[in-house]
């Protein structure tokens, strides 16, 4: 028993294999929900209703109108995926023993989590999808314009590695004796049995919490998105434990590899794509479809800097989400900055030329048909792991540089 809760709850697992298993996951969400796992929509509808706390008529702003103010958190399942996974992550983080307020390094730090928070929430919401929606649930879906996405979402991180090289980027190192009298830093056993005690409780108060709201909520009916409630925060849970014990940031896919020629992030996501692809496949030949955005100027700019705001900021949706459970300050002003982020797009998307939102929407299976759409699609992605193990080797034939 030790040992699963060593294995399982305590230490971190491989990330990519934890990339593979929030895919699986992610295909199954799809079954239920009819849509890719998402977290800047929800957000974007929480920083609407804040507005609306100071007397803002969202109904004048025609994003707000799309992404649907109705409800609120507790009563739409996308709220109650990101309550699950500030929950999940929060309860992964105290088995771990994770959980300390620790402050930003330095106010260059501080101002890297609020410009690079911003950007990536109006980036996300210009692009109607951040790398979960666009990226990681999106290319599975066969829409162009999650491909669009992928692309500049990687040049945008590649420009954001060589800023971040600039000299006033750059940590501040000072070498420091740790421990007193040359014992070294003793690990607190009580602290950590005391963390792990915390975790159940509040994964016991969470069950409880679904057991009331299935016997509460109207059992799942398609046409009342309300009865998928606790089917949200179960799905929400999930997530949030599995990228903290992951320790999942999509961030670091491309960062680390462009870096540190680092491949293990990059290499489970696209295998895990690949396996959603064909689950996804199955499903949109049982009547499912997936959502088509427009291949245009908007997804283009706003995957750049959504991709350039991550790495500036340190952590994407999931990397800041599970950063700010462990109690790092630095990350909770990611988190706010990119709440803040999403409603700047919202207030000024009205104003933003109709031709840079503009563009055809292509499925590949509807435009090849079922098998080329598939083959094409997965043809991609296997192309795209053939790049990252190139890259890997062109990396360090150069000397890691």
């Amino acid at each position: 028993m030790n040992q699963f809760k060593q294995k399982y709850l305590v230490y971190f697992w491989d990330t990519a294999k934890a990339m593979v298993a929030l895919a699986i996951i992610a295909s199954i969400y799809f079954g239920f929900f009819g849509t890719g796992w998402q977290v800047t929509g929800e957000m974007t509808r929480w920083g609407g209703e804040f507005l609306e706390l100071f007397g803002l008529d969202t109904s004048k702003y025609s994003y707000y109108q799309m992404t649907n103010l109705s409800g609120n958190p507790l009563t739409r399942y996308e709220g109650m995926v990101l309550i699950g996974m500030f929950l999940g992550a929060t309860i992964a983080a105290l088995w771990a023993n994770k959980v300390k307020f620790r402050l930003p390094a330095s106010h260059i730090r501080i101002a890297q989590a609020i410009i690079g928070g911003l950007l990536s929430g109006f980036g996300a919401r210009l692009a109607f999808g951040c790398n979960l929606l666009d990226f990681f649930t999106g290319l599975p879906y066969f829409s162009l314009h999650t491909w669009e996405f992928a692309i500049f979402m990687v040049l945008g991180i590649w420009t954001a590695t060589k800023v971040g090289k600039l000299r006033i980027f750059m940590p501040k190192v000072t070498l420091e004796k740790c421990g007193v009298h040359g014992k070294g830093i003793e690990h607190d056993k009580a602290r950590a049995k005391r963390h792990f005690r915390y975790g159940i409780a509040i994964l016991v108060v969470t069950i409880a919490w679904l057991v009331y709201l299935f016997a509460t909520t109207e059992p799942f009916a398609l046409k009342n998105k309300a009865s998928f409630v606790p089917l949200g925060l179960m799905f929400g849970l999930a997530f949030g434990f599995i990228i903290s014990r992951g320790q999942v940031c999509f961030t670091s896919c491309f960062r680390d590899l462009f870096l540190f020629g680092r491949d293990n992030a990059a290499k489970g996501a696209f295998y895990g794509m690949i396996i959603a692809t064909f689950i996804v496949f199955v499903l949109m030949l049982n009547g499912y479809t997936a959502f088509v955005r427009s291949f245009s100027v908007a997804v283009a700019l706003g995957a750049f800097l959504f991709g350039f705001g991550i790495v500036f900021a340190g952590g994407c949706e999931c990397g800041w989400t599970y950063r700010a459970a462990e109690g790092q300050m630095h990350f909770m002003i990611v988190g706010v900055a990119n709440f803040a982020g999403t409603a700047v797009l919202a207030l000024i998307y009205d104003e933003i030329p109709a031709w840079l939102k503009a563009g055809a929407k292509i499925q590949f299976l509807n435009e090849f048909g079922a098998l080329p759409g598939l083959a094409l699609n997965v043809g991609l992605l296997l192309l795209s792991i053939a790049l990252i193990f190139a890259y890997k080797k062109r990396f360090f034939a150069k000397g890691g540089y």
